[in-house]
């Protein structure tokens, strides 16, 4: 039987074709991982600096979100859960959204897996094939990757390197047409730990109520801000068109529970969007369930890790500054919040950002993410680097990027 005719059909056949839109879906801060495994099979130590995981440099989840995760799992809380979240939870959010200022009810509330669900429902529940989004740039990856799914279009407005990453808001304006549906804002700021001031603020809720588009504000690293949690947007205009979105992967050190929610503004404007979200949110049927136990531990318990946690941040944002505008050709602009910097290599002629990431990662095992990842031109030779390594061990770090960069620039 293995030499029949149903076997030949099968050697002869041509492979199964993939849907066109995957071609259109890039993340490169997990596609970068596979020339890292080719440098370890040749023997080489790589050091991961790409992906913003506190868990993988040591710093631990609190005792009391474990405790009620595997407290829920005991008592039986492992079935399907309501598909906005438990009550319970969508509580606590609602609960933490008012004390920080912005009046919020638990039917305003999603959880989520992780914001990486939260920024999918709310994209499929704006944008129709054809609509814009603006994005800033450099950006968080995952947005471009489902604009693109969805049939959308990204289009970047500029942040400014020369002033500490601020959105350039007449550069955004020139971007608005008629097909502009949603505002995306990241502050604090991944990948180049930049916080927006109240002004920079202001002028993106006037620009989003001038011409009716949603924001949608990824404040995950919120509670991370080195000179102390950093104000939720629509603290300062209570009725904008705000989606909020946050998790407990960074400030609360459980990335791989995917335990995240959204929080929609109290406008009416956004009734219709709420719906959307929750039918698309029905399809999926619910987050982890014992996860979001651990959410309402988060946000009702004991807060005191993130003081230590920030001023870790502080003391190695310090130490990335310092040590990468040291060397000859580079510029790091100093980071305010989270645990990332995007410093900048002067280039030779004709190389590239990816270039010289590849070069360091096959020289050294040093695995950072090259900034065309993130959108920005591959000339400009910015590159991200996750600073949550051990103190020492950035030193020594920065101390190889110093000497590859030297030979890099030389050999130019």
């Amino acid at each position: 039987m293995g030499n029949g005719p149903l076997m030949q059909i099968s050697r002869a056949a041509k492979p199964i074709p993939v849907a066109s839109r995957v071609n259109r879906f890039s993340y490169a801060i997990r596609n970068i991982v596979a020339e890292a495994r080719a440098v370890e099979a040749r023997g080489m130590r790589v050091r991961y600096l790409n992906i913003g995981d506190p868990v993988a440099f040591g710093f631990q989840t609190p005792a009391h979100l474990i405790e009620a995760a595997v407290r829920a799992m005991r008592d039986g809380h492992n079935g399907y859960l309501p598909s906005p979240g438990i009550l319970p939870a969508r509580e606590a959010v609602a609960a933490d959204y008012t004390a920080k200022g912005i009046p919020t009810g638990p039917d305003r509330v999603l959880i989520t897996t992780g914001t990486s669900e939260g920024i999918d429902l709310a994209l499929n529940a704006l944008v129709d094939i054809g609509d814009e989004v603006l994005v800033p740039l450099p950006t968080y990856p995952l947005y471009t990757a489902v604009i693109a799914r969805i049939g959308g279009e990204a289009r970047y407005y500029r942040t400014d390197p020369k002033h500490d990453w601020q959105p350039d808001l007449d550069h955004l304006r020139s971007l608005i047409t008629p097909r502009t549906r949603v505002l995306v804002t990241i502050d604090p700021n991944n990948p180049t730990g930049a916080v927006y001031p109240p002004s920079v603020r202001r002028g993106l809720l006037e620009i989003a109520d001038e011409h009716n588009l949603t924001i949608l504000a990824d404040e995950v690293y919120g509670d991370l801000g080195f000179d102390g949690p950093v104000p939720l947007l629509g603290t300062l205009d209570r009725d904008a068109p705000v989606i909020s979105l946050s998790s407990l992967s960074k400030a609360y050190l459980a990335p791989g529970w995917r335990a995240g929610w959204l929080a929609v503004g109290q406008t009416p404007r956004l009734n219709d969007a709420l719906a959307a979200m929750k039918k698309l949110a029905d399809g999926r049927l619910c987050s982890p369930g014992p996860m979001q136990y651990g959410v309402v531990a988060a946000l009702t318990g004991d807060r005191s890790h993130q003081v230590t946690f920030r001023q870790a941040l502080a003391e190695r944002a310090r130490i990335t500054a310092e040590s990468l505008n040291a060397i000859p050709g580079i510029r790091c602009y100093q980071p305010h919040a989270a645990f990332y910097a995007m410093p900048m290599v002067t280039l030779p002629p004709g190389r590239t950002d990816e270039d010289y990431v590849l070069g360091l990662l096959r020289e050294t095992g040093i695995l950072c993410v090259y900034g065309s990842g993130f959108g920005m031109p591959p000339e400009a030779g910015s590159f991200r680097i996750v600073y949550l390594a051990d103190p020492n061990e950035l030193r020594s770090i920065y101390a190889d990027i110093a000497a590859f960069t030297r030979r890099y620039l030389q050999q130019a």
